[in-house]
């Protein structure tokens, strides 16, 4: 079956998502194609810019200070190519359009909070969800808080968290329960416990087995599950319950708060017009005179072929397979585009695993011009109308300075607007 669309997205990540819904805003026909590969990681924070200079740790408290820094110190960062005004347009665009599906976000608009994170440390974010919100109040109080751990859930360690930031936050307490109707030394996942707590009697239960340990803790914190589908309903009949703030605390992949996003997206885009092919990924990708782009989609074969005027690339980078990394180089996945890179395998990583100044190969990626267009080896655009967004770009280690959601976001929308722009200028 063969579909033609106006514009093509790749990657169902952040900048995937954000990507179609800034198209479809603008009344672009459009189709997003990719797999949860990386939005399982996703913490649900939205990250501007937290680190610079990385090599020093130092945290930026005004991220928009921050990336003034940082674009005069790394001309060739993506962020140099996009405005702050059109950061923060992004980025409200994409919280409004949240807010609407049901997940309400919570920030201050110059400056970031500190979150807690499952490793038992603080991290610099711009928005959080509201469920996550009370835990960022009750650190800058320090105020007496209990820790909540589930037996059987693997990769959330309430007595890590805790003692890891007992210095800086001494009224932590760490407690271990047993989650309502669990048999003795049941193992518990993240997603089936999120669906669980979505029953009345089992939040019921729950909460009462969290009140009876809650002893003079002002707050309480807890893994990521309060609900999939409906996690404001969760949070507010839990905390109801409990009697004191309550606040979620990212777990390791795959994350409840990144699944609740793709949810959000994938239900609210196919409204706005966007053709979803989820679980799918693009087998062949060719560019034909009289037919644009081409590309073959399907889960191991071709099951449709999708025809565009445009294309946004925003596979990701390892994780979500939009970089391959082979014998003696990465390589781009889809489009075999040129990688930017150290050219020995060797110097990819730097002998200490966690050297402060970070691995070369997190710079990796591709290389765009102004109007967001991965360059060819001459240095000119590869195809006029292949733009690319995200984590794939080349110059940034959005992991380390703390922007990936910011970056993804803000690079989805001016890809975006740099078609749209073409179209009026095509002579560009």
């Amino acid at each position: 079956m063969e579909t033609r669309f106006e514009m093509a997205v790749i990657g169902t990540g952040m900048a995937g998502l954000a990507a179609a819904l800034f198209a479809a805003r603008q009344g672009v026909a459009a189709a997003v194609v990719g797999s949860s590969a990386e939005i399982i990681f996703a913490s649900g924070f939205f990250d501007v810019l937290g680190v610079h200079p990385i090599e020093q740790r130092r945290i930026r408290i005004n991220p928009w200070k921050g990336i003034e820094a940082l674009v005069r110190d790394n001309p060739k960062h993506p962020y140099a190519k996009i405005s702050q005004k059109n950061i923060a347009e992004s980025l409200e665009t994409v919280i409004a359009f949240l807010q609407k599906t049901g997940l309400s976000y919570c920030r201050r608009s110059n400056r970031n909070a500190m979150a807690v994170t499952p490793a038992g440390t603080l991290k610099p974010t711009y928005a959080m969800p509201r469920s996550m919100w009370n835990g960022v109040l009750a650190w800058e109080e320090k105020a007496p808080c209990l820790i909540v751990g589930l037996e059987g859930l693997k990769g959330f360690s309430a007595r890590m968290i805790a003692e890891n930031l007992r210095q800086k936050w001494p009224g932590l307490r760490p407690v271990k329960v047993s989650f309502p109707d669990s048999g003795p030394g049941a193992e518990l996942f993240a997603e089936r416990l999120a669906r669980r707590l979505e029953s009345s009697s089992i939040r019921k239960s729950f909460a009462a087995a969290v009140r009876r340990r809650l002893g003079a803790a002002r707050a309480v914190g807890m893994p990521a599950v309060f609900g999939l589908y409906r996690p404001e309903e969760v949070f507010a009949d839990l905390q109801a319950r409990i009697g004191v703030p309550i606040f979620e605390i990212p777990t390791m992949p795959p994350s409840i708060p990144g699944l609740r996003i793709k949810d959000a997206f994938l239900r609210e885009l196919p409204k706005l017009g966007v053709r979803v092919f989820a679980e799918k990924k693009v087998l062949a990708a060719r560019h034909e005179p009289g037919r644009g782009f081409v590309l073959d989609i399907g889960a191991e074969a071709a099951e449709a072929v999708v025809c565009s005027d445009a294309v946004i690339l925003a596979s990701g980078r390892f994780l979500g397979r939009g970089l391959r990394a082979e014998r003696t180089r990465i390589i781009e996945a889809v489009f075999d585009l040129p990688v930017y890179q150290v050219s020995d395998r060797a110097s990819w990583h730097r002998e200490e695993l966690l050297d402060a100044r970070g691995h070369p190969i997190h710079r990796a990626g591709v290389e765009i011009d102004d109007w967001f267009r991965p360059l060819a080896g001459s240095g000119r655009p590869a195809y006029d109308r292949l733009f690319a967004a995200g984590s794939i770009l080349a110059h940034q280690d959005w992991m380390r300075e703390k922007c990936g959601s910011g970056l993804a976001v803000a690079s989805a929308q001016a890809a975006v607007n740099a078609y749209l722009n073409l179209k009026k200028s095509p002579a560009q």
